[in-house]
């Protein structure tokens, strides 16, 4: 039988999700919440542990005490200034050996996996836990892209390779060939929202989401769920492109009728490495 499951437990409901997924398998879970980033009924009724960000060898310390084997880091965390963090030995050691690395996410995240595995911990990527939520290929719903909304979706598919294999960002928003924003620090919701003042007359434009060509798959997957369908709606994009196989979809079913609801499509596509 699998060890019991240290949930890294970020923002929004995906952890949560993971908290009943194995809860229905029977698999013993332990999360680990963070201050000021985790939602509090992430906690309800299982057993679990606070710290804060920049608390390296306490957050240790807690996962072994819960006799964690395997953790996973999943849902989204804002990223504070290293001015508002309290670091102690341990963080400061994982920034130094991150070096400039540690200026951009998947470095930071590469240098806290192997801090977690020298720990002795096995880290699992959320497709390995929840993968059922791996973004499939094809047409989620009745919408399906034009040609213009194809050259679209080539282009952000470029546009996001670039910035992520510079370490900024997952998402680039495009329509008809101009690319209203990218995403950086400020994340995928912020961007929407930054787009919708920005949209030109004529077909909307469309959400790219792929993921970073050098990131380790087992954190930081892109994401998108029905809250995604429903910014998108409303900033004027007429659909979402997601990197099939790279990226994962919270509650296909729901993001299905959404998208039919606001008459947008959502597609997974195939992203050449």
């Amino acid at each position: 039988m699998t060890g019991k499951l240290g949930i890294l437990a970020g923002s929004g409901d995906l952890p949560q999700r993971l908290v009943q997924v194995c809860r229905a398998s029977g698999r013993d879970v332990f999360v680990l919440a963070f201050e000021g980033q985790t939602a509090p009924e992430t906690t309800a009724a299982v057993e679990h542990a606070w710290t804060r960000l920049g608390s390296t060898s306490a957050a240790l310390k807690i996962l072994r005490k819960a006799g964690v084997a395997d953790v996973v880091m999943i849902g989204p965390m804002a990223r504070p200034s290293l001015r508002d963090l309290r670091l102690d030995p341990l963080s400061v050691k994982v920034l130094a050996k991150a070096g400039a690395n540690a200026l951009g996410d998947d470095g930071l995240l590469r240098a806290i996996v192997g801090t977690l595995e020298g720990g002795g911990f096995r880290v699992l990527g959320v497709d390995e836990v929840l993968g059922d939520m791996v973004a499939p290929a094809g047409v989620y719903g009745r919408h399906a892209p034009d040609a213009q909304a194809e050259e679209d979706i080539a282009r952000g598919i470029t546009v996001a390779g670039a910035l992520g294999a510079h370490d900024v960002g997952q998402a680039a928003v495009v329509q008809q060939g101009i690319v209203l924003g990218v995403e950086a620090v400020e994340g995928t919701e912020s961007l929407l929202q930054r787009c919708a003042t920005l949209r030109r007359g004529g077909p909307g434009g469309v959400l790219v989401k792929v993921r970073k060509p050098q990131q380790d798959t087992r954190v930081d997957l892109p994401t998108i769920g029905e809250h995604t369908v429903t910014q998108a709606a409303a900033a004027g994009l007429r659909g979402i492109a997601i990197q099939a196989g790279g990226a994962l979809v919270v509650d296909r079913a729901a993001v299905a009728a959404a998208a039919d609801a606001a008459g947008l499509f959502v597609i997974g596509v195939q992203v050449a490495e």
